[in-house]
């Protein structure tokens, strides 16, 4: 996600609320990111309230009554070796001879989860998102990945940049060996669960409507290998034709091979 998406909500709209029992170091920097005042209890949150909320749990963001948390504790059954390998990314994104440690930069990080699954299978993995809300939810699931053992090891191979993939792509020396793009596309999963977290994710920001300006972006960096996620159906983003095409049973990874230079 980045600044080209047009985003639906701003966050001078949004309300923050701050429970006693909040973390205090994830509230200070919500404020500061979001440049607005938490809400202390005591709180009255309206049903319709289009609001980030620091507790006991961490940070959410809810509208309408649907509540989105970032959480990497989901992810630890795709963790198992064989289903990792078996992870159509990382099939999409594995280099043959190449001395690791393999280094990635998610450039549309989102909530992370593409981002976890390089990183469990051995990628050195930069994310790059923009959008505070979401970049705030990000670093809080990190947060508190950390302190799991299950996903602490892992998590240390993640680096979060609250910023532009697409100023910073171009300054990123040395290359990195993978960039991963996944502009957001509608959901049409048949989950109510995916559906609403896309609808929140969607309250935020739009899929890339610039997307020959994040593709030159990330060919900019001199990667190996682009690898870009793509719904079945859907066209080339920016109208390039990849390499070669992994694909899954509703999505799909157009991978392009950046020719290296001398």
């Amino acid at each position: 996600m980045n600044k080209h998406s047009e985003q639906i909500k701003s966050t001078e709209d949004i309300i923050f609320y701050a429970k006693s029992n909040a973390d205090r170091s994830i509230v200070r920097l919500a404020e500061e990111k979001l440049k607005v005042n938490a809400i202390q209890e005591p709180f009255t949150i309206s049903p319709d309230d289009f609001y980030l909320l620091a507790d006991k749990d961490g940070l959410s963001f809810a509208e309408n009554g649907h509540v989105l948390r970032g959480d990497f504790t989901k992810l630890l059954p795709r963790l198992i070796p064989n289903n990792l390998n078996h992870e159509l990314l990382v099939k999409a994104s594995k280099l043959k001879g190449i001395p690791g440690p393999l280094t990635a930069v998610d450039a549309t990080a989102g909530l992370g989860e593409d981002a976890f699954l390089l990183a469990a299978a051995g990628f050195q993995v930069q994310l790059y998102e923009r959008n505070p809300i979401i970049a705030l939810l990000l670093y809080d699931a990190l947060r508190r990945g950390l302190e799991n053992p299950d996903l602490a090891t892992v998590i240390g191979r993640m680096e979060l940049h609250m910023e532009d993939s697409i100023a910073m792509l171009p300054q990123l020396t040395p290359p990195p060996d993978i960039v991963v793009l996944d502009p957001m596309f509608p959901s049409r999963q048949k989950s109510g669960l995916i559906k609403k977290k896309f609808q929140l994710l969607h309250q935020l920001e739009q899929p890339c409507s610039e997307e020959k300006i994040l593709l030159d972006a990330a060919m900019s960096c001199s990667p190996r290998r682009i690898v870009i996620k793509r719904p079945m159906k859907g066209s080339y983003l920016a109208g390039v034709k990849p390499s070669y095409t992994l694909k899954g049973k509703s999505i799909r990874y157009d991978c392009i091979v950046v020719p290296q230079r001398n």
